[in-house]
């Protein structure tokens, strides 16, 4: 990605900048390009499985992207997160084209795998930021603990740990619960 300027971003600056090596992920924040965190073992091994698992239920509903980038706002700038996951449904997408570009709505929902760099309460503030800007639900897998965190827009966070099950109304005949999605990640 080529940062000449010191400028702040504006979010056609930034999406149309361009990483000649493709191998760095960038999110903007507050104007300006932040590469994520490189992913590990078992980030990746979460990561595949949680989209396994959304894919084969998924079914038409809508789509499930891996590291897709969502045009949000974030304290009336342009935020161009890049979640781990996502899921988005035919109905919120609505007549919407998709092309190759970062996603044109808010979610429905967004899950971030905390990597060994990362904290929690790093991302439980960005939990809310998503939740801010539109998103409906943001899971937030921790593998060290096992447990996933569920943040509402209007209800305290949720802890689901073992066989804690996880259903949703957003998320219509899914149901699983956090020991699942680690056995499938071979991490239990």
């Amino acid at each position: 990605m080529t940062l000449i300027s010191s400028k702040s971003l504006t979010l056609p600056e930034f999406l149309s900048l361009t990483d000649p090596d493709g191998d760095i992920t960038y999110e903007l924040v507050d104007g300006e390009a932040i590469p994520k965190m490189s992913p590990k073992f078992f980030h990746s091994r979460l990561t595949l499985a949680l989209s396994s698992i959304l894919d084969r239920w998924n079914q038409g509903r809508g789509e499930v992207g891996i590291e897709w980038a969502i045009i949000l706002s974030k304290n009336d700038r342009d935020w161009c997160p890049v979640p781990d996951l996502l899921y988005i449904s035919l109905e919120r997408l609505g007549d919407i084209p998709l092309t190759d570009e970062a996603c044109p709505v808010p979610p429905e929902l967004v899950i971030e795998i905390i990597s060994p760099e990362q904290s929690f309460s790093s991302l439980s503030e960005k939990a809310v930021d998503y939740l801010k800007a539109g998103v409906s639900r943001v899971w937030i897998v921790d593998p060290r603990a096992k447990q996933i965190t569920i943040f509402y827009p209007d209800a305290p966070p949720a802890i689901k740990k073992g066989d804690d099950e996880i259903s949703d109304i957003l998320l219509p005949d899914l149901t699983l619960t956090p020991g699942q999605i680690f056995a499938k990640a071979r991490l239990s």
